[in-house]
């Protein structure tokens, strides 16, 4: 049965609460205008036109109504189920939209600031998801990686072979994920006092459920906007 003659609910949040430090403007990049529209808006639509039944979508503090007139209302995207607000940490926002989730199902976790999602890879993770349980989408790391100390000298150079480098969405059923989180939040300020970061959905659930996750294969070109040079990368893509 391919994804699209699938009858399983399926939910996407996608996260736009990022403040986007590193792209020195006062916009917040999910928002900065890539070929006239904003960043966020390609992710949505991808979305709006896959199988997926419904949106949940995380802005900052303050930002619903703006999303909701010159985002949804304006492209029209009418699966956006809810819009709410995030965190201090990109865990508190998907815990956020978790919250908003309601029902069975699967949940596919993205970054609205990734705009070339695909359909493509959409119907990969959903196959894997409904085998798996969870899964992450991502690509075969191209250069050599080198595991550094304290002062930035080389201690070790693990197998390349081994190595994905982790992009999104990321997938789980609805149950997995919310169980997840729901640890994690009871455990927050314990992990901040051990200094341990939490990157991504995959840690959360691999952390403290245990729970194998499948790794998926994206696109190179599914690329995230961190820096004014992701911009330029992403307005050549298009």
């Amino acid at each position: 049965m391919s994804a699209m003659e699938a009858k399983d609910k399926t939910v996407a949040i996608v996260l736009a609460a990022g403040q986007g430090k590193r792209m020195n403007s006062d916009v917040q990049k999910q928002y900065l205008l890539l070929h006239d529209k904003p960043v966020i808006y390609y992710a949505l639509k991808t979305f709006q036109e896959s199988f997926i039944d419904e949106i949940i979508l995380v802005v900052g503090k303050g930002e619903k109504e703006y999303c909701r007139k010159e985002i949804i209302e304006r492209f029209s995207f009418t699966k956006v189920r809810d819009i709410v607000e995030g965190g201090r940490e990109r865990y508190h926002s998907v815990a956020s939209g978790l919250k908003a989730a309601t029902g069975e199902g699967y949940v596919f976790i993205h970054d609205g600031a990734r705009p070339f999602v695909t359909q493509e890879i959409l119907e990969r993770a959903y196959c894997a998801v409904r085998e798996h349980h969870a899964c992450v989408v991502g690509m075969p790391v191209k250069d050599t990686i080198k595991i550094v100390d304290g002062n930035c000298f080389a201690k070790h150079t693990p197998d390349r072979e081994t190595l994905w480098q982790v992009q999104t969405p990321q997938a789980f059923t609805l149950e997995l994920a919310k169980k997840a989180y729901g640890t994690l939040l009871g455990k927050e300020e314990e992990l901040q006092e051990q200094g341990v970061r939490i990157t991504d959905d995959a840690m959360v659930v691999e952390t403290f459920l245990q729970h194998p996750v499948k790794l998926v294969e994206g696109s190179y070109e599914n690329i995230k906007i961190t820096t004014p040079e992701d911009l330029q990368i992403a307005e050549a893509f298009l």
